[in-house]
């Protein structure tokens, strides 16, 4: 079983996961789930019993991928800039960033597990991220950590139709309020079809099981206020 506190999660991460490099960016070394259906049927057993989010954080997603590939190709996107990583996963996007010499780099995420896993995945890269634990869609006023980013990433936000649209509000807010927004989405069911300009495309090939294609076309786009 999973504890709460820090050692038993960074126990139960290791315990689940391998160091892997997700194919569209190889230069980046994450630890991911090596069994897909396992470790997600492990997490969705103490999800019932304790209140954890479902694994996300364990796989390298598409949209993830592709901000990441696009971020360490054209490093002037972020270079100099005071970057957060919004839903942050395992952290793929904030590390691209901080490799490209990002000034500061906050990724975010409201379960605990994937700030966990983001902080150790930045270790294993050699890279510093601030990660927290929070939801600022959920926050009436912004923390500075996010009022003053420069650049915030969002990858593979558009999958849910609850989730979609709060978080698309709150990522037209950040735009609306002076940052680049980068979206980076495979063509998922609820990313916006206007309001967008797409800067990148990347072919991320994808595990199995992880989604219903052996390869996705991702792209990453500016958000427009």
């Amino acid at each position: 079983m999973i504890h709460r506190d820090l050692e038993h999660q960074r126990a139960f991460i290791l315990a689940h996961t391998a160091p892997a490099a997700p194919p569209a960016v190889p230069e980046i070394s994450l630890l991911l789930a090596s069994e897909f259906t396992q470790l997600w049927q492990v997490t969705e057993r103490w999800l019932e019993e304790n209140g954890v989010e479902p694994p996300f954080w364990a796989f390298a997603w598409a949209g993830g991928q592709a901000l990441a590939r696009t971020l360490l190709d054209r490093p002037e996107l972020v270079r100099g800039r005071r970057v957060l990583d919004f839903a942050c996963g395992a952290g793929i996007a904030a590390i691209a960033a901080a490799r490209a010499g990002a000034a500061s780099v906050t990724a975010v995420d409201r379960d605990a597990l994937a700030v966990l896993a983001a902080s150790l995945n930045a270790e294993r890269n050699g890279v510093h991220i601030e990660a927290r634990c929070a939801d600022p869609c959920a926050e009436e006023t912004q923390p500075t950590w996010v009022s003053e980013a420069d650049i915030v990433l969002a990858g593979d936000v558009c999958y849910d139709r609850a989730m979609a649209g709060p978080v698309l509000a709150w990522l037209r807010a950040r735009a609306a309020a002076g940052a680049r927004v980068l979206l980076g989405d495979p063509g998922r069911a609820y990313l916006p079809g206007e309001g967008v300009e797409e800067i990148a495309r990347v072919r991320v090939p994808t595990p199995d099981g992880v989604e219903a294609v052996a390869e996705m076309s991702a792209a990453v786009y500016f958000l427009l206020q």
